[in-house]
C-alpha cells in the first residue's frame, strides 16, 4: 500500500521527534552515570578506598600480660609462667579423628577435652586453631614435636597462664583466674574486647577478681592482612599492649603458712593485724584448696570432693564467715558503760549463777556462780552475770554505738570476696527484718555477745587493735601498686576516755596472766612480751532448762556440728602493741582450751618473725611445743620439697 507524500512528511516528522526524546534521555543517562562515577572515583575515593583497605586488613587483639602479685617481703604469690598446649587446625588435619587417635598413642588425652575441642571445631572455621590439650609437659611437647610429620595440622604452642607458687596458702585472699564466661560477660554493661579472646583469663575471686582493674592491663593489637575467606596472610603491624601492675600484700607468707600447719585439721580461722598500720599480716581460713585446680577449669571429681566437705575449705572464713562473738564482746559492753557513767571500775555484782529477767533464767556458764565481782574480775574470770546486770543499765543502743566504734557491723574496703557485714542490732533494725518489738532478753543475750549479735573473724581482730590502741585502726590488705605505697590504717584518736580504755586492758591481761584468768595456761612467759585477750564461747544450740538441771552435755560428747565455736582475741606486747590476733575455731568447744593456745603460738610467731625460742613458753608446755615445732618443722619442709617437684 502507498502511502501519499503528506503521510510520508508527518510519518517522519514523528519519527525524528522520538528520536531526538530518546537520544536526550540517553544522553542525559550518560551524562548522570559521568557524573556518578565522577563523584564516587574522585570526591569520594579517600573513603572507598579505606573501606577497601578495612576488608583487607584486620585488627587483632593482643592479651596484655597480667600483673604479679607480691607478698609483703617479695614473695611471689602470683606469677605468669610458660603454658605448652597443642593445637589442630582442622583443614590442614584432613582426617581429624585420625589424626587424634595418631596423637593419642603419644601422648594422654582426656575425653571430655577432646569432646569439648570437636564442639568448637563445629562452630569455627575450618582455618581457625582449635586447642585439643592445654599445659602439656615439656616431654610430651617434644614427642609430638619430634612426630609432626606423621600429625598433620597438629601444633605445639607457648603460652602464658597463671600460676599460684604458695599454692593452698594464700587461696583465699590472692583467689584465682579462670576463663572468661557467659555469666561474666552478662554482668557487664560494655565489655572490653579483650576478654572475648578464646581462653582469656580473668579473676574470679579473691585480690585477682576485685582487683581485675589493675592486674588485666590493656590490650595490644596487630594490623594482619588477610584473604576473602578470613584467612591472615602476613603481619603488618604491632603495637604492644600495657601490662598489668604489679601489686604488693601486706601478708607474711612464712607466718600465713605457719598459721595453716598449727590449725591443720581443724574449721578455723585466723587473722593478724599490725596495730601500728593497719596491714593484714595473716588471712587465713583452714582447711584450704589448691587455686591452681580453677586455672583451667577444676574436673567434676576435685570439686564435688571440696563441695562435700563439712569443713567448707572454698569458704574465706576470716571474712565471710560471721559469728556471736561470746564473751569477747564484753569489752564492749564494759567501755560503753563505763563512758555512759553507769558503772565504776569498783562496782560489783553479785553472780550466784544466774539471772532472773522478765520470768526467764539468764545463767552464767559457771554453774555454781562467781560470788562478788567487778570489772577486772568479771573480764579476767568471764562473769556472765555482771554483763546481764550491765547491760540492763545501759540498753541495746549504747552497746550498739560502742561496738560499731570498735570496728564492728562494718563492711571493710578490703579486695576480698564475699566480705560479711556482720551485725550490731538495735531496736529499729529488729522492727524491721522481723517485724517484732524488741525485748529486754534481746538486750541480756547481746552482752555476752549472743543472740542477734555477729562479727567475722577480721572485725574481731580490727576490734582488739582498736581497744590496744585507742585508734580507729582500719585493716589494709595492698600495700603497694607498681611500688608505689599506698595509704596505712594507722587511724585517728577514737576519742575515748583513756582512764576507762587502761581499766578494761587490764582485764584483758588478767585474763592472760592471773592464775584465775581463763586463759592463763595460754600465757606468754616472756615478760617483754606478755599478752592481753580474751577468751569466747559461743552456742550454736538451745540448751534446755531440763539438760541444765541434770548437767549439761559436754562439747566432745556431742556431734562435731552441734559443739559451741571457740573464740579468743588478744595483742601484745601489752605495754606497746605490735599485734593483734582474732582466732575462731568452728565447733571447737572452749575458747579456752581450742582458740587460745593457737592465738598465743600465733603472736609469738609474728614476734619472733619465725619460730620463737622455748623460754617464751610457760616451763610445762615447753615438751609440747617442742615436739609441736618439730613436727610443723617436718611438716614445712614437706611443703616446700612438694613445691619444688611440681615446679
Amino acid at each position: 500500500m502507498r502511502r501519499n507524500p503528506r503521510e510520508l512528511e508527518l510519518l517522519h516528522r514523528r519519527t525524528g521527534r522520538r528520536a531526538l526524546l530518546v537520544g536526550g534521555l540517553q544522553l542525559a543517562f550518560a551524562g548522570a552515570l559521568v557524573l556518578r562515577m565522577r563523584y564516587l572515583q574522585i570526591e569520594q575515593a579517600d573513603q572507598y578506598r579505606l573501606l577497601a583497605e578495612e576488608n583487607r586488613i584486620n585488627i587483632r587483639l593482643i592479651p596484655p600480660t597480667r600483673g604479679r602479685i607480691y607478698d609483703r617481703n617479695g614473695v611471689i604469690l602470683a606469677q605468669n609462667r610458660q603454658s605448652y598446649r597443642i593445637v589442630i587446625v582442622q583443614e590442614d588435619a584432613g582426617d581429624v579423628e585420625k589424626v587424634i587417635e595418631n596423637l593419642g598413642r603419644l601422648i594422654p588425652l582426656d575425653p571430655e577435652n577432646i569432646e569439648s575441642a570437636l564442639d568448637e571445631m563445629h562452630r569455627s572455621a575450618p582455618f581457625l586453631p582449635v586447642t585439643l590439650v592445654d599445659q602439656v609437659a615439656w616431654n610430651d611437647m617434644a614427642r609430638v614435636a619430634a612426630n609432626a610429620p606423621a600429625l598433620p595440622g597438629i601444633t605445639p604452642e607457648v603460652g602464658l597462664t597463671r600460676f599460684y607458687p604458695q599454692r593452698e596458702v594464700f587461696a583465699h585472699v590472692v583467689g584465682y583466674v579462670g576463663p572468661v564466661s557467659d555469666y561474666d560477660l552478662s554482668r557487664l554493661e560494655e565489655p572490653d574486647q579483650v576478654l572475648r579472646i578464646p581462653r582469656f583469663q580473668i579473676g574470679k575471686s579473691g585480690v585477682e577478681a576485685r582487683r581485675e582493674d589493675l592486674l588485666r592491663g590493656k590490650a595490644g593489637a596487630r594490623r594482619v592482612e588477610v584473604n576473602a575467606t578470613g584467612r591472615v596472610m602476613r603481619e603488618l603491624d604491632r603495637q604492644e599492649g600495657t601490662p598489668g601492675a604489679d601489686l604488693q600484700l601486706t601478708v607474711d607468707t612464712d607466718l600465713q603458712a605457719y598459721i595453716l600447719d598449727r590449725v591443720k585439721g581443724e574449721s578455723a580461722s585466723v587473722v593478724v593485724v599490725d596495730c601500728e598500720t593497719g596491714d593484714l599480716r595473716a588471712v587465713a581460713s583452714s582447711p584450704s584448696f589448691d587455686p591452681n585446680l580453677f586455672v583451667r577449669g577444676i574436673s567434676v571429681a576435685d570439686y564435688r570432693a571440696l563441695m562435700d566437705d563439712p569443713y567448707r575449705p572454698l569458704a574465706a572464713k576470716s571474712v565471710q564467715g560471721t559469728y556471736p562473738p561470746g564473751s569477747t564482746f564484753k569489752m564492749i559492753v564494759a567501755l560503753a558503760a563505763l563512758e555512759a557513767g553507769v558503772i565504776t571500775p569498783e562496782d560489783t555484782t553479785f553472780c550466784p549463777g544466774y539471772l532472773d529477767v522478765a520470768n526467764r533464767r539468764f545463767n552464767c556458764w559457771k554453774r555454781s556462780g562467781h560470788g562478788r565481782v567487778d570489772l577486772l574480775k568479771s573480764l579476767e574470770q568471764s562473769c556472765d552475770v555482771y554483763y546481764y546486770s550491765v547491760a540492763l543499765k545501759i540498753g541495746i543502743e549504747k552497746i550498739t554505738e560502742m561496738a560499731r566504734r570498735l570496728g564492728l557491723g562494718y563492711k571493710y574496703d578490703l579486695p576480698l570476696s564475699g566480705i560479711a557485714h556482720g551485725n550490731t542490732p538495735t531496736k529499729e533494725w529488729k522492727k524491721k527484718n522481723y517485724n517484732q518489738e524488741w525485748l529486754i532478753g534481746d538486750t541480756v543475750n547481746s552482752a555476752i555477745g549472743q543472740g542477734f549479735v555477729l562479727a567475722s573473724p577480721v572485725q574481731l581482730a580490727v576490734m582488739t587493735a582498736r581497744l590496744a590502741t585507742g585508734r580507729a585502726v582500719t585493716p589494709r590488705l595492698i600495700k603497694s601498686i607498681n611500688g608505689i605505697e599506698q595509704p596505712d590504717g594507722a587511724g585517728d584518736p577514737l576519742g575515748l576516755n583513756e582512764n576507762d580504755l587502761r581499766v578494761v586492758r587490764r582485764g584483758m591481761f588478767q585474763v592472760s596472766n592471773s592464775r584465775r584468768g581463763t586463759a592463763f595456761r595460754s600465757r606468754i612467759a616472756e615478760k617483754t612480751l606478755l599478752m592481753a585477750g580474751k577468751t569466747g564461747t559461743s552456742q550454736v544450740r538451745n540448751i534446755s532448762a531440763a539438760e541444765r538441771a541434770s548437767g549439761v552435755i559436754r562439747n566432745e560428747d556431742l556431734p562435731w556440728e552441734r559443739r559451741d565455736h571457740a573464740l579468743f582475741v588478744c595483742y601484745a606486747p601489752f605495754e606497746a602493741p605490735r599485734y593483734a590476733v582474732s582466732v575462731v575455731v568452728e565447733h571447737g568447744g572452749g575458747g579456752s582450751t581450742a582458740a587460745a593456745p593457737v592465738a598465743r603460738d600465733v603472736i609469738l610467731q609474728a614476734l619472733y618473725d619465725g619460730t620463737p625460742p622455748l623460754e617464751a613458753y610457760p616451763e610445762r608446755d615447753r615438751p609440747r611445743i617442742k615436739a609441736q615445732q618439730e613436727r610443723l618443722s617436718r611438716e614445712r619442709a614437706r611443703r616446700d620439697a612438694g613445691k619444688r617437684d611440681r615446679a
